[in-house]
């Protein structure tokens, strides 16, 4: 079985980014079952890093495109680098691989374990947007809130130690506060640095790491010869027509 876990941002760009890339990489295929085969790619252009919903947009043609191309080159699944999971929706009209998105499994877990879940996330900006995009998951009925530490993505890795004291008093505040009794990281870059496993000690109720949640739902799919329905996730139809070859291409038709 050969995954690969698609960055929605340029990480790679600079000799720093080359080597989270990898780091991340090796995370995964630690904890992938034997006989998977994980692997880590990026896309070309995009924001650095995602904390509103304009950058969520700006980042879905070309990982979608990269989607196409990875399917293309024969991966049987796609992990979609991003807690918001933007552009799902798009990237399964596109292939017919299955692709997982972390914000929608971990959700899904959370609500099979617990009865109230809270996301501690990154900054305000994303509170809106994931609070909706939460409700749109199968499991938002149970959300109990979103909170966040107010740490800039790209700044979560200068202190470990600080990321980590706040999580946890955020955590405590949504047990106390939100009767939630489950907690997920809404951050793929909190995960990595696996903040959840470094705090649930402290906090007493699972907490989920979505990078870790997200691989094991799609090698569970996989292990059960399932993907995403495509009557839910039509393909595009002037791709289905060969109108057009590529997403790319749907970016300069006029008609």
């Amino acid at each position: 079985m050969k995954l690969i876990y698609l960055v929605s941002g340029p990480m790679g760009r600079s000799p720093e980014g080359k080597a989270e890339l990898a780091r991340r990489r090796e995370y995964l295929q630690r904890h992938a079952a034997p006989g998977v085969h994980v692997d880590i790619t990026d896309i070309p252009a995009g924001p650095g890093s995602i904390e509103s919903m304009y950058e969520e947009y700006l980042s879905i043609p070309e990982t979608v495109q990269r989607a196409h191309e990875l399917q293309a080159e024969g991966w049987d699944g796609i992990l979609l680098g991003c807690y918001g999971d933007p552009g799902l929706g798009a990237l399964r009209e596109i292939v017919d691989i299955p692709v997982v998105g972390a914000g929608q499994a971990t959700a899904l877990m959370a609500s099979a374990v617990g009865r109230r879940y809270s996301v501690i996330t990154v900054t305000d900006s994303v509170i809106g947007p994931m609070e909706e995009q939460m409700r749109t998951t199968g499991g938002g009925e149970k959300l109990a809130s979103v909170r966040a530490v107010n740490i800039p993505v790209l700044d979560l890795h200068k202190d470990r130690e600080a990321a980590i004291e706040v999580t946890i008093e955020e955590g405590r505040k949504a047990i106390e506060e939100d009767r939630a009794d489950t907690l997920i990281v809404g951050c793929m870059s909190m995960g990595f640095l696996e903040i959840p496993e470094a705090c649930q000690a402290e906090l007493g109720v699972p907490f989920l790491n979505p990078a870790r949640v997200q691989l094991k739902f799609l090698e569970a799919m996989l292990g059960s010869g399932i993907s995403h329905s495509k009557r839910a996730y039509m393909t595009p139809p002037k791709i289905a027509s060969g109108l057009a070859a590529s997403p790319a291409d749907l970016l300069h038709r006029k008609n």
